[in-house]
């Protein structure tokens, strides 16, 4: 294999794609795992066959890719703003699996309604609710008139959605689980006044899945957990062991370092690995096997490696596996991963890439 290359250990992915679906299964919650993280079918394959419900994903077109694969149940978790040619998309998914969507305003739903016209009627929504990460989602106490406004419109309001994205910090998984709970609580408790059944409150994140609160979600969207990455390493959501993935590199440049180690230079840059740094995580990314080696710097096809003193420091040529610190960003970067297995490898390609509208 030339590197750069992103490569998956299929067992290490198998094994993580159980262990959620019997984690979540013994909280009596449902898994709609978010496949914007893999973008791959058999994976997607994996995690149904697994007991997941259904899957989320982020655009219309992933859900297209996964619709077209089999998918029977797909959640566009995203408020939608839909055009003449995103309703016939949305109308033809319709006619093939289950097909739902977020809206967090009545502009918004209303809008959504009018546009689907009559194909409305095929189509189910989630009212999205901010509960904390203050990015989209109406304000709970508001997600009964977002709910009235589709419903007039002929759209089927299935339930309230929220994304608990403040959970990405250390120490704030378990807090974030209770904003969830409340703020799904109190929107729930509008739908319900106004007439409405609550048949879906769905929610979760990788580092907040298995803190649900009781009373909140009755289902749970992680997607990172497939995989692990550096910031799930650097937030104790995972152990290195449970790293799926990784971008095998090659050595390409060598020389010592201002610490008394080795500076190294890899041939994977930020237009494999990502460039996401949040502040709580060192660096760009780690080596595998080798927890003192840091990404320090990234260019596009650069990865500035700085190597411990105290390790000896591979030889120009050795080949090393990166693990992104946000492995999402990955998997839109590159067409195909190599898949390794006891029984074989293969190369899968990465069917949704690209898919952002």
């Amino acid at each position: 294999m030339e590197t750069p290359y992103v490569r998956i250990d299929v067992d290490v992915l198998a094994r993580n794609i159980d262990r959620m679906a019997a984690a979540v299964r013994e909280r009596g919650l449902a898994l709609r795992p978010h496949v914007k993280t893999h973008k791959i079918p058999s994976i997607a394959r994996m995690q149904l066959d697994a007991g997941a419900v259904g899957l989320t994903v982020a655009t219309i077109g992933e859900a297209e890719v996964f619709v077209a694969e089999g998918a029977p149940d797909v959640f566009i978790a995203y408020p939608l703003w839909l055009t003449p040619d995103r309703a016939a998309r949305l109308e033809r998914l319709a006619r093939s699996a289950r097909v739902s969507f977020g809206v967090d305003s009545v502009e918004g739903a209303a809008h959504a309604a009018r546009t689907l016209g009559a194909a409305a009627s095929l189509l189910e929504v989630l009212v999205e609710v901010d509960s904390g990460h203050h990015r989209s989602g109406a304000d709970p106490g508001d997600a009964a008139s977002v709910a009235a406004a589709a419903q007039a419109g002929g759209l089927r309001v299935a339930g309230l959605f929220t994304f608990p994205g403040h959970s990405y910090a250390p120490g704030a998984a378990e807090q974030a689980a209770l904003d969830e709970r409340e703020a799904l609580r109190i929107a729930a408790a509008g739908l319900e006044a106004a007439g409405f059944t609550v048949e879906r409150r769905s929610g979760g994140s990788t580092p907040s899945a298995l803190a649900t609160a009781d009373g909140g979600a009755t289902e749970v969207r992680p997607g990172v957990y497939v995989f692990g990455d550096a910031q799930q390493l650097a937030l104790g959501r995972c152990e290195p062991d449970d790293i799926a993935l990784t971008v095998v590199a090659t050595v390409v440049s060598r020389h010592p370092g201002p610490d008394g180690g080795m500076q190294l230079v890899l041939d994977a840059g930020s237009k494999v690995l990502g460039s996401d740094r949040p502040a709580w995580v060192e660096g760009f990314g780690r080596v595998a096997g080798q927890p003192g080696a840091v990404i320090v710097a990234l260019s596009e096809h650069h990865a500035t490696v700085a190597w411990p003193s105290d390790q000896p420091s591979p030889a120009l040529g050795s080949e090393l596996e990166l693990i992104p610190n946000h492995v999402c960003l990955v998997l839109n970067l590159v067409d195909e991963v190599v898949a390794v297995a006891a029984s074989g490898t293969e190369r899968w390609r990465v069917a949704a890439r690209g898919k952002n509208s």
